[in-house]
């Protein structure tokens, strides 16, 4: 791992086992900064720090502490008064615990550090340490004082290194009452096959191949205002309807997905919807002048040669109009005339 600056020495506490550490960040911002101008003439604009009671700037040097009493007293602060804290995680990272990872609530994560071994004598148990870790399967619940307070923290292998995330504390989280809808909202199968289908469809990515393209347009703005270019437009969004249809919004999601891999768009309906369809829809089928009428349009969409093999059929059904009985009765004689003729034909 390349050289980083140490922002806090200590020594992580395991029992009776004392790992003397340092304490580097896990994570870097690439966010691009920008400075306050003057919009007139471009100046910059800078703040200066002043003594309200000797109406004065001062330097860094001279800035201390102090914490505002209810009646407006301040109370100086000094760094030797929060060094010599009586608390044990002053200096020290204490394990208190060892849990299941899945203890911890993701909402609690704060940042990210990595712990380093403090020369050759912290090599052997800090090897231990990490090893125990790995043949666990559980995360170090430990305590800390980092930036003038206590902090919780967890602790975790990743690579041949242990991490430690900060935590917040249980009554830091807040309960989400009240943010969820308060009206009874229905959700139907189809929505859930189509939510299915659209999960599927996306699939997973490698997180690798992620990047923030609002850092590189930002990037290409700046290096063609630089070269006294015109910066590149942003293109038109689209102009398409309103889609108040959650079944149509997630079908049209679907097939959009499809496209982007390069899939075939027509497999973006989800095939067991008709199969619910019909088979809701079937009782309610009586068998009566529902199919007849059925059998005539399916009747009329064949081809001419089709009609003529089943004229014979239609004039029967002509002539027993009258009742649904009777065009029961003949349609049962003919399939018992078919099966009489079946056997008279092997037996030839």
């Amino acid at each position: 791992m390349q050289h980083v600056r140490s922002i806090w020495n200590g020594a992580i506490s395991f029992g009776l086992v004392s790992i003397p550490i340092k304490l580097v960040n896990a994570t870097e911002s690439h966010s691009i900064s920008f400075r306050q101008i003057h919009t007139e003439d471009g100046g910059r604009i800078r703040y200066r720090k002043f003594c309200e009671l000797e109406d004065r700037e001062v330097t860094q040097g001279e800035i201390g502490k102090g914490y505002e009493d209810a009646d407006g007293t301040i109370i100086p602060i000094t760094e030797e008064d929060l060094s010599s804290l009586p608390i044990p995680t002053a200096k020290t990272i204490e394990i208190v615990a060892f849990v299941p990872a899945d203890r911890i609530d993701p909402l609690q994560m704060d940042a990210a550090y990595y712990l380093q071994a403090s020369g050759a004598p912290a090599a052997k148990p800090y090897t231990l340490l990490r090893e125990a870790l790995k043949r666990s399967n559980k995360v170090a619940i430990a305590k800390f004082a980092l930036r003038g307070r206590e902090r919780l923290g967890m602790l975790r292998v990743v690579g041949e290194a242990i991490a430690m995330h900060g935590l917040l504390w249980p009554d830091e989280v807040r309960a989400p009452e009240g943010l969820a809808p308060d009206t009874n909202v229905t959700v139907r199968d189809q929505e859930l096959d189509l939510a299915d289908a659209l999960m599927d469809t996306l699939g997973e990515v490698d997180l690798e191949d992620l990047h923030d393209e609002y850092r590189e347009a930002v990037e290409e703005v700046i290096a063609a205002k630089a070269a006294g270019e015109a910066p590149p437009q942003a293109p038109e969004p689209a102009t398409g309807g309103k889609v108040l249809d959650l079944m149509a919004a997630l079908e049209s999601s679907v097939r959009a997905a499809r496209e982007s891999r390069g899939e075939d768009a027509a497999h973006a309906e989800v095939k067991s919807l008709p199969q619910r369809k019909t088979a809701r829809a079937a009782p309610k089928q009586t068998g009566g002048k529902k199919s007849t009428s059925t059998a005539k349009k399916t009747a009329a969409k064949k081809t001419t040669a089709a009609k003529k093999s089943t004229a014979k059929s239609g004039q029967g059904q002509g002539q027993g109009q009258g009742t649904t009985k009777k065009t029961a009765s003949k349609s049962t004689a003919k399939k018992t005339t078919a099966k009489k003729s079946t056997p008279r034909k092997r037996s030839a």
